[in-house]
């Protein structure tokens, strides 16, 4: 497969945008679309072409990423009017990089292959900071073959490429994944209120517990953004309350019952609805701190 190949990215938000610029790093030839065409401007001017839809996006492409908010976003991208399915050529590779629910992969995959097309599922672990500086992690669902072909357009963009296993299982780890994460959030958002609203010294408090059992990198980070009140997006709270929305119902199809889940989403719902959608979702520990 040539380094060149002609790419395509649908999506340019928090993650695509770094993931864009990766690709352009990397020499590869890209083409971008993005529904909000102000975000394309910055990838223009280091040599990206700029398409009106994602059928025109995925036409001459040899692979064809999105990355985009969820199943909704997902569906109008590849299968919408002007969706990207019906333009590519047969034989080329679809792939999936948000992170959406397994029904609507397996839906995707099937729409795939009756056009022709190979398809890869590869949600990616990593927020801002990895995508800007391709450290992300590629949770591939696919076959040997496909996935070789695609490697050397996602090794640009990460730090490893993972296959799990067939179609579906990326979808799987990935809500596995932000499920965990989640419940962290939320967990340490409520013992950040705790802690202050006693007469614990908050630092040494705070010292103790990264440096202790609780201390996952997760809590480490948002020790930091919560006690600054740094808001600003390294992951969307909009989307935290959408993947543990997810999770719940995939959990839910395999029998499993997440019983943490269920108030951790609560608590983003409640943030969201507070107007704390569109920042960080260490925003969360707002509402904690006022007894939400």
């Amino acid at each position: 497969m040539e380094s060149k190949m002609a790419v395509s990215l649908l999506g340019l938000g928090t993650m695509g945008r770094g993931m864009a610029l990766n690709l352009l790093h990397a020499s590869f030839s890209l083409t971008v679309y993005n529904r909000t065409s102000a975000k394309t401007t910055e990838l223009a001017a280091q040599g990206a072409t700029v398409a009106e839809s994602p059928a025109e996006a995925a036409a001459s492409a040899s692979v064809v990423l999105s990355m985009l908010s969820d199943d909704v976003a997902s569906r109008a991208a590849w299968r919408g009017k002007d969706g990207a399915l019906a333009a590519m050529q047969p034989g080329s590779i679809a792939v999936e990089c948000s992170t959406v629910s397994p029904a609507w992969i397996a839906e995707l995959a099937g729409a795939a292959r009756e056009r022709g097309l190979r398809f890869v599922e590869a949600p990616v672990t990593g927020s801002r900071l990895q995508a800007e500086g391709g450290q992300l992690m590629f949770l591939a669902g696919t076959d040997e073959e496909t996935l070789h072909a695609v490697l050397p357009v996602l090794r640009c963009m990460s730090r490893e490429v993972v296959h799990l296993g067939p179609i579906g299982c990326g979808a799987q780890l990935k809500l596995i994944n932000n499920f965990l994460c989640g419940v962290q959030v939320a967990s340490f958002a409520e013992a950040l209120a705790w802690i202050e609203r006693t007469e614990l010294k908050r630092e040494t408090a705070l010292e103790f517990l990264k440096k202790g059992a609780p201390g996952s990198g997760i809590v480490k980070t948002m020790a930091e953004r919560m006690t600054e009140r740094k808001y600003d997006v390294n992951f969307l709270l909009r989307l935290m309350t959408k993947d543990l929305r997810y999770a719940r119902a995939a959990a839910a199809q395999l029998g499993v019952q997440l019983t943490t889940g269920g108030p951790s989403e609560q608590l983003f719902e409640a943030a969201q609805q507070e107007g704390h959608g569109e920042k960080d979702m260490s925003a969360v520990v707002e509402m904690t701190r006022r007894g939400a």
